[in-house]
């Protein structure tokens, strides 16, 4: 296996790592969606969560046709085919916008997902076979951090370009009901602008890819590929790792895509800026990023420090694996976030916000470390295991309605970490037990942990 010391392999990490970074922002886009489209179209909470599931249900339906284009066309047809997807979607919240219809924002954001799915089939097993295999997990995690940067910048961009609001709720009251939509539906149209500059930069580096030259990865295990999807289903720890990831990425997907809602329904109304939010704020005034704080980007500053906290647990876990082995961090860093969650749900004020932003922390290395843990030793099953993962991330379309169910039945949105609660704990298992390979396996195969 070539060393990332090799020029060739350093840039096209240094490639791939961008991936990770522009499917992140889109994904972290997707929060400041859920409360917005929530008031345009006057949804509930369940209603508003369909943003989550129309984008997640497309990891399940493509996963496999992604895995297909890889095999047939290799990982640069699969990450340019990604890409003209990924900015297909985001041209197209423009005729969704103009024509106000909910269930076309939905469309869009399914195809948007579609792209992402073909992305991260590739760039999650590219980055992993991409050097030494000691060090996958690390490198994965690695290259997850700009993900996670991107998680810390998403929440404030996106709400000073999408959330502006032309009236107070308390306006809206007083207008008629064909003024209260088409203000509504002004304010619907705001994200018009920002999806297309994305989709004309994902056009940008789509050429980039077209045009460079990437090293085509073979995994040293010289096996053929396995012909049966439910064959590598044998292999005990991917189906752990197929259930973990399901849960894992229903759990990410209820913390940040209802982290707004959940902020302003457990802060008090009229409460002071905290050293928190004014820390959030000079950073990003500094940075030009915005002006002036304002009451629709007031919640983003406590969104954008859960993004903070997960890009800084994305690069201290890598570190931290250096000394500890990944399932055994992942099985901690679990348990400490069930202990969160049972706190987020009984306490009161900013307490509840700020244990969710260490939430945000604590669950920043999950992903890869799941991934990377369940496709282990697979041999010809590789290929297939790496497209039930990504399939798992269905996850993230089924379990943030029924946060919205819990939500909307109780009318208290702490009572839907329940969710997340559950979820956490069936990734402590797989940190503690499911990751196990069979004797036979890690007899043929040496062991990753490091």
């Amino acid at each position: 296996m070539a060393s990332l010391t090799n020029k060739s392999y350093r840039f096209a990490f240094i490639l791939i790592t961008s991936l990770f970074f522009l499917w992140g922002f889109a994904h972290n886009l997707d929060p400041i969606l859920i409360p917005h489209l929530k008031r345009s179209f006057t949804l509930t909470t369940l209603q508003a969560s369909l943003v989550d599931s129309a984008v997640f249900v497309a990891y399940f339906v493509m996963a496999l046709p992604a895995g297909a284009i890889m095999r047939n066309y290799g990982y640069k047809s699969g990450i340019i085919t990604g890409l003209l997807l990924f900015a297909l979607g985001s041209f197209l919240f423009i005729p969704a916008a103009n024509t106000q219809q909910y269930i076309f924002f939905l469309g869009a954001l399914f195809i948007i997902a579609c792209g992402l799915t073909i992305l991260e089939t590739a760039a999650n097993p590219y980055a992993s076979l991409l050097g030494d295999p000691e060090t996958a997990t690390q490198r994965l995690n690695f290259s997850q951090s700009f993900n996670g940067f991107a998680a810390f910048m998403a929440p404030i961009v996106g709400a000073n370009l999408i959330l502006t609001r032309g009236a107070t709720d308390e306006q809206l009251s007083h207008m008629t009901e064909a003024v209260r939509k088409a203000t509504l539906a002004s304010e619907a149209s705001t994200v018009k602008m920002p999806y297309m500059i994305l989709a004309i930069i994902l056009l940008l580096i789509a050429a980039a890819f077209y045009f460079t030259k990437l090293p085509e990865i073979k995994d040293d295990n010289q096996e053929a590929s396995s012909k049966s999807l439910f064959h590598a289903f044998k292999h005990k720890h991917l189906s752990w790792g197929v259930a973990a990831q399901f849960f894992y990425v229903g759990a990410q997907v209820c913390v940040f895509s209802f982290f707004i809602l959940f902020a302003s329904k457990t802060i008090p109304a009229g409460t002071p800026k905290d050293l928190l939010v004014t820390i959030m704020e000079k950073i990003f005034v500094f940075f030009h990023v915005v002006s002036e704080s304002s009451a629709t980007t007031y919640y983003s500053y406590y969104l954008s420090a859960a993004g903070l906290m997960f890009m800084v647990g994305r690069f201290v876990g890598t570190f931290i694996m250096k000394y500890l082995k990944p399932n055994t961090l992942l099985a901690i860093y679990a348990a400490i976030n069930v202990l969160l969650c049972i706190v987020a749900m009984n306490s009161h004020g900013t307490t509840p916000v700020y244990c969710v932003i260490a939430i945000a922390f604590f669950m920043s290395i999950m992903f890869p470390t799941i991934f990377s843990l369940g496709i282990h030793n697979l041999g010809g099953d590789t290929e297939y295991g790496s497209s039930l993962i990504v399939m798992s991330i269905v996850g993230g379309a089924i379990l943030p309605p029924v946060f919205g169910y819990i939500t909307d039945k109780t009318d208290n949105i702490q009572y839907g970490y329940i969710v997340p609660l559950v979820c956490f704990a069936v990734v402590m298992l797989f940190g503690l037990i499911g990751y196990k390979t069979t004797q036979k396996e890690v007899a043929n195969t040496p062991d990753p942990i490091l």
